[in-house]
């Protein structure tokens, strides 16, 4: 009973990501070991439900390991300087022989409907073509690049148009110049580059290891762009494993892509749980914060109503119609993150008389011990500051000793104001906090 319970709750929860990803455009990209592991059937998997579930996708292959074993086969080391690979003619020809196979391997897992398996009545169709155009990257210090380019455009319109028939495409990171030559590129650089030109809702990287912290190895949630363009500064020994998509992310940000994810391909599942459930597993990037504390617009009032409704049937709060709010909604303030609101509350001002109530201080249960609570608080006090008022009124039932452990002090009825004493509710018998003003 408790698993069906569990299921329904997560299918509850995930249902606005299914809406909300629906007839979006998702560039997603992977490595060649990805490509190489025993479990990349269950990332195929995961994209054709992505597919079923209305989501338009563009599927990135990396082909690195694949053209190292060719190489390998003819006694030749790779060739690298500052992570890009020197592509001479042998190296060429193992690069157009590694995405060959690639491709077709991944268009057959994708083309499989056997019943009893996760494919099962699927039908997807995939598109692949010489959408990317290339040009070579020359001589840099000295370095012959030889067959490695850079991408010089992209043909959105006939993606555009694959996509419009609900095909996936599929692309290899090569690009072709108008004279015919073939170019060797970096899966990251096309990726980001069609992402961008598409104008696409997500780019997601799917790297070969989460993106942590050096110095606590903590996974790190979620960063700004200027965050990470930081992080890199501060931390330029850490791999090429986290420094090349974080890259990626911070130019694909910076140029209209509104977020990218940076998802660990070795977590089972993990493109659906980062897609489709409110934290995630991954990393994700953004011009803007994830998670934001801010004033409160009439747009937000469903969402706080929703928030504070089980601590009023609980008398923690006092019970506030959706009017009241409406009236009073200059005075609230919420952290809403990903378009939840998981935090309000409001700052009754009295300026004549210097004075400030709290009021309908609420935090979303699963977020609650990380301490948005003092957040809110601390946003108050600087908002009092700033309007020189004086002391800080709370009437609680329930949360007397948060208050307390943060400087408010027990008072009585009749040191209220008059226009908050007017307001007392006697059969709530609220206590009195209140707290002076430095």
């Amino acid at each position: 009973m408790n698993s069906q319970k569990s299921f329904v709750s997560w299918f509850r929860d995930s249902s606005p990501y299914i809406h909300a990803h629906r007839n979006k455009t998702f560039v997603i990209s992977f490595g060649g070991e990805a490509v190489l592991a025993d479990d990349f059937d269950h990332h195929v998997h995961d994209f054709a439900l992505l597919s079923s579930l209305g989501i338009r996708l563009v599927l990135i292959h990396g082909i690195r390991p694949q053209i190292d074993q060719r190489l390998a086969k003819l006694n030749t080391s790779p060739q690298f300087h500052n992570n890009l690979r020197i592509t001479d003619d042998l190296a060429l020809q193992c690069v157009k022989e590694a995405a060959g196979l690639v491709r077709v391997e991944i268009e057959a897992l994708l083309s499989m409907g056997l019943a009893n398996s996760p494919m099962a009545g699927c039908s997807l169709k995939v598109a692949s073509g010489n959408f990317v155009t290339a040009k070579p990257i020359g001589v840099i210090n000295g370095i012959d690049y030889c067959h490695t380019g850079e991408v010089r455009r992209i043909d959105s319109d006939a993606i555009h148009q694959q996509l419009d028939q609900n095909n996936v495409v599929l692309i290899s990171p090569i690009g072709y110049s108008p004279s015919g030559e073939i170019f060797n590129l970096s899966a990251e650089q096309v990726a980001t580059a069609i992402s961008i030109s598409l104008k696409a809702e997500k780019l997601i990287l799917l790297t070969e290891q989460s993106c942590c912290h050096p110095e606590n190895n903590e996974q790190i949630r979620q960063m700004t762009t200027n965050e990470a363009d930081i992080f890199l500064q501060q931390h330029q020994a850490i791999t090429d494993k986290i420094t090349l998509p974080l890259k990626a992310a911070i130019q694909g940000c910076r140029s209209g892509i509104e977020r990218v994810h940076l998802i660990n391909r070795n977590i089972d599942g993990a493109l659906l749980l980062e897609l489709f459930s409110r934290d995630g597993v991954g990393t994700l990037i953004s011009s803007t914060p994830f998670e934001e504390l801010r004033p409160a617009t009439l747009n937000d009032i469903g969402g706080i109503l929703e928030l504070i409704k089980p601590l009023e049937q609980q008398g923690i709060l006092a019970r506030r119609s959706r009017e009241k709010i409406e009236m009073e909604i200059a005075n609230y303030i919420i952290i809403e993150r990903d378009g939840l609101i998981i935090g309000c509350t409001a700052l009754h001002l009295n300026t004549a008389n210097q004075y400030g109530a709290i009021a309908c201080l609420a935090i979303h249960p699963d977020y609650q011990r990380s301490a948005r609570g003092n957040r809110l608080l601390d946003y108050i006090h600087q908002k009092a500051r700033e309007l020189a008022l004086k002391k800080l009124y709370v009437l609680s039932t329930q949360t007397m000793h948060w208050f307390i452990e943060r400087g408010f002090l027990s008072s009585e009825i009749n040191t209220l104001p008059d226009q908050l004493k007017s307001l007392y509710n006697p059969e709530r018998n609220s206590k009195v906090l209140v707290k002076e003003i430095e």
